[in-house]
């Protein structure tokens, strides 16, 4: 105990007197407390100067990575949105194609007009009316409306109504009037509608046509 108390005081005696006096003329012990401060010193003044410059750094690559990965992302998605809107044009095009081969053109309704007749006469119907009236002509097809009138037995008609439903062009009956007639058959008066392409001159005719109106 004694020991302890005599280097406590050996200690303590060293930082007497230190005030006013040359730090080369401190005892030992000052002196490397001194030393130790200033390279303790040093090195924190150095960790701020080239540490704390890297740590911006990797905070700022950090930054930048998390930004790539967001652009990245919509990049991704951009792709997958373009994949889709490729596949929706096909299918746009692939109906496009169905409803051109629906729609005849016009060197091919002659041969419609034909297909509607025999789709009657082919069960046993009379005409008493078959008139291909004004097309309505819109900007990429025509409207062809056909008067009818047949008369025949009611079994006959449905089968020749169910005909028309199942050509391969666009047909549709509208006006549908069913009369029963003085020889004991029926009378059905109906108007066919059916529609065809524009060739490109009267595509052509048309946006001209249009073009002059607005002027």
């Amino acid at each position: 105990m004694a020991d302890m108390n005599q280097l406590g005081a050996t200690v303590s005696s060293q930082f007497r007197g230190l005030s006013g006096r040359h730090p080369g003329q401190w005892p030992l012990l000052p002196r490397l407390l001194c030393a130790i401060g200033v390279f303790v010193a040093i090195l924190v003044a150095g960790w701020f100067v080239i540490y704390s410059d890297q740590l911006d750094q990797l905070d700022a690559g950090q930054q930048a990575e998390v930004k790539l990965r967001e652009e990245f992302k919509t990049k991704v998605g951009q792709a997958n949105s373009l994949e889709a809107l490729k596949e929706q044009k096909a299918q746009v095009a692939e109906y496009v194609q169905t409803l051109e081969k629906a729609l005849p053109s016009k060197s091919e309704m002659d041969k419609l007009l034909d297909d509607i007749t025999h789709a009657g006469t082919g069960h046993n119907l009379q005409f008493d009316l078959f008139r291909p009236d004004t097309p309505v002509v819109r900007d990429y097809y025509a409207e062809q409306p056909i008067s009818i009138r047949v008369s025949g037995a009611y079994h006959d008609l449905a089968l020749f109504s169910s005909d028309i439903a199942n050509l391969t062009r666009i047909v549709t009956l509208n006006n549908l009037s069913v009369g029963a007639a003085k020889d004991g058959t029926l009378t059905l008066e109906t108007v066919a509608k059916t529609f065809r392409y524009l060739d490109p001159d009267e595509v052509q005719a048309q946006k001209g046509g249009k073009g002059g109106k607005k002027k």
